[in-house]
């Protein structure tokens, strides 16, 4: 037991947010044994609402070029509504990861041409070869999100442990109706993210950062 605890906690300080790739793909072998672990996880009344959609080779192309298109134009409109602020701690965390991001790759914080560029990357799927959309049943709500988060976590976990490299990007979910439309998703499909995926670029500054993690006394209140 102390064995499997060590080897999940050495898994999941192992992942981290990639935002450069190398070209090399994914074998269909390994991006199978992804998922078929990922959808071990739990969910209500066993709905497993989660799907995704798994581009390879030119489909990845051919999305990168009609997401970058897309998110050009501006007006996002995602299916979720973004969250209402980051009030105290959690602006805090979200400051410095950004300004983690800004230093690794030698931007400036005042720097507002370069930021704007840097996030236009999330469109261009920091050039990973694979991005998986993931998706749940709009009918069963924030609770049907919450499982597939499960399934999002599981997903980049079972990555990692098999050498792969992950990183989940809400962003592309503000375009949630071009996306469903150039999948043929159907209008009861709720958008929630995309995971770019691949073998990570170990020598680009950008995967050089890691993001820290709060104290134990921050997220336990144990009682009784």
């Amino acid at each position: 037991m102390s064995d499997a605890y060590e080897t999940l906690t050495q898994v999941l300080q192992e992942r981290h947010s990639c935002r450069a790739f190398r070209p090399d793909p994914v074998p269909d072998e390994v991006i199978t044994r992804i998922v078929t672990a990922a959808g071990q996880v739990p969910s209500w009344c066993n709905a497993q609402p989660w799907q995704i959609t798994v581009t390879r080779g030119a489909e990845t192309e051919r999305f990168r070029t009609a997401l970058l298109e897309r998110a050009a134009q501006g007006n996002p409109n995602p299916d979720q509504p973004w969250p209402q602020g980051f009030p105290g701690i959690y602006g805090d965390r979200r400051r410095t990861c950004g300004f983690q991001l800004y230093d690794a790759v030698g931007i400036a914080r005042d720097d507002r041409p370069a930021r704007a560029e840097q996030s236009m990357r999330n469109y261009r799927l920091f050039d990973a070869p694979h991005v998986a959309i993931v998706h749940s049943e709009a009918a069963l709500g924030p609770y049907g999100a919450m499982d597939t988060g499960g399934f999002i976590t599981a997903f980049m976990l079972a990555a990692r442990s098999l050498g792969v490299d992950t990183i989940a990007q809400a962003a592309i979910a503000a375009y949630s109706p071009m996306v469903r439309e150039h999948f043929g998703l159907q209008d009861t499909r709720t958008v929630l993210c995309a995971i770019s995926f691949g073998y990570g670029d170990t020598d680009h500054p950008v995967n050089g950062f890691r993001t820290e993690r709060a104290d134990l006394d921050e997220i336990l209140d144990m009682r009784g």
